[in-house]
């Protein structure tokens, strides 16, 4: 099975101090699949995220991504063997234009050397006009190719977090992974990200993680969910039934005596 699988992580655990964060994760996602990561607040689940793109190190249990052992590998190594990732809190770099911040994440792929740099070589110039076209080109999928000359900064919310995304993508990711991204939007915004993300999954065939509190959002997209609370996995499965599962609307809700 892990020989089909994008990602396989197993018994990782995380401690600071005396907390320990994550207990015994398990994590298996295919190809091309949407699995949904949620849980209450204070669940683990963006540590889940920081060791599986290398900001943290797990303090036991190992993981591989596409094939390959990949446990306290670098972030920047981990964005060039394929995944990537976006924040709770929108990283644009908000005085750039929006081409630009998506022409930055291409640098990935750039091969020019440090005195094509210098003195702006053929070898440069070339490089940089195919990135600026790929841009453009992720840019119109992302329905954003308007506001290209546009800083980020000035875009409308819900738009911010659609260049976040595209600009993950331009990194060539096989796996993405997706940190509230409905965080902050009204309902017209969510409905559009969950199109975008529709949008993502069948013309990039990638897999995607998402961690998300907006449950019309998870329902609607996601084939798989898994419930953190605690940092141990409380329940994972079909969508619709977990969060039916008397466990979850536990975390959740509370007990009957406690509401």
């Amino acid at each position: 099975m892990e020989n089909n699988s994008i990602l396989v992580a197993k018994d990782i655990c995380i401690t600071f101090g005396a907390l320990k964060a994550v207990d015994n994760f398990n994590l298996e996602i295919k190809p091309k699949e949407l699995v949904g990561l949620i849980g209450p607040n204070g669940a683990g689940k963006t540590t889940v995220f920081n060791i599986l793109t290398g900001v943290y190190n797990a303090t036991s249990g190992e993981y591989t991504f596409n094939g390959e052992k990949v446990t306290k590998t670098a972030t920047s190594k981990l964005v060039r063997k394929g995944l990537a990732r976006t924040f709770q809190n929108i990283r644009l770099f908000k005085y750039l234009s929006v081409a630009d911040n998506v022409i930055a994440a291409y640098n990935f792929h750039m091969k020019y050397g440090i005195l094509s740099g210098m003195f702006r070589l053929p070898k440069f110039w070339k490089e940089e006009k195919d990135a600026r076209e790929k841009a453009m080109e992720l840019l119109k999928i992302f329905d954003l190719d308007k506001y290209a000359d546009m800083p980020a900064g000035n875009l409308p919310y819900g738009e911010q977090r659609k260049l976040e995304i595209a600009r993950a993508m331009a990194t060539n990711p096989k796996l993405l992974l997706l940190d509230e991204p409905a965080a902050g939007m009204n309902p017209k915004e969510t409905e559009d990200l969950m199109n975008t993300i529709k949008l993502i999954r069948d013309k990039f065939g990638i897999a995607i993680l998402l961690i998300e509190h907006d449950m019309k959002l998870v329902l609607g997209i996601c084939e798989r969910l898994i419930v953190l609370n605690y940092g141990t996995i409380l329940a994972s499965g079909d969508p619709k039934e977990v969060i039916n599962n008397p466990k979850v609307v536990e975390a959740y809700l509370g007990k009957e005596d406690d509401i």
